[in-house]
């Protein structure tokens, strides 16, 4: 048996390597950033939308104490940050996924410089962060509209009032 790594892994892109990275990638480029804890078919459709508005797409991660500022809840992410990146990058729309400390993906944006910027469609594309960026150098911001209503927070609750106990 091989101890060779998944090729997926190759789409980790540590964020000091996202600036050349990026810019090796067909364009126009696509960004978008999320949490992704607990990958759900809403996600899936929502990153195909995404990727079909470019060349190529380019997924950042809240980090877990991101995740944590967010207020999803005390035990959020429930998924640790190496997980979620290797379940995102093994999608096939997405070319490149890294991550961010931060509480908004804006130093990723700037690094990756994409001509599209994209969010769900519960987010005003003047809302986005780093829209004023992306209009200021000649790209464009999409909302996607949600066409699958899934979120991973309703989900959590749904298995928490089963009373399964937890492990």
């Amino acid at each position: 048996m091989s101890c060779k790594r998944p090729i997926f892994e190759s789409k980790f892109c540590p964020p000091q390597e996202l600036a050349a990275r990026a810019a090796r990638l067909p364009r126009p480029l696509v960004f978008t950033n999320g949490c992704f804890d607990i990958l759900h078919r809403g996600h899936v459709t929502y990153l195909a939308r995404a990727r079909a508005l470019g060349a190529a797409l380019v997924v950042a991660i809240n980090s877990d104490d991101s995740v944590r500022r967010l207020g999803k809840g005390a035990d959020r992410p429930l998924n640790p940050l190496a997980d979620r990146l290797a379940v995102i990058a093994a999608l096939e729309s997405v070319d490149l996924v890294t991550w961010f400390e931060e509480d908004t993906p804006l130093a990723r944006i700037l690094e990756a410089r994409p001509e599209v910027l994209a969010k769900g469609g519960d987010w005003p594309a003047e809302a986005i962060v780093g829209a004023p960026e992306v209009h200021a150098w000649g790209g464009s911001v999409h909302s996607i509209p949600f066409e699958v209503e899934r979120s991973t927070s309703a989900l959590v609750e749904r298995i928490r009032a089963t009373g399964a106990p937890c492990p």
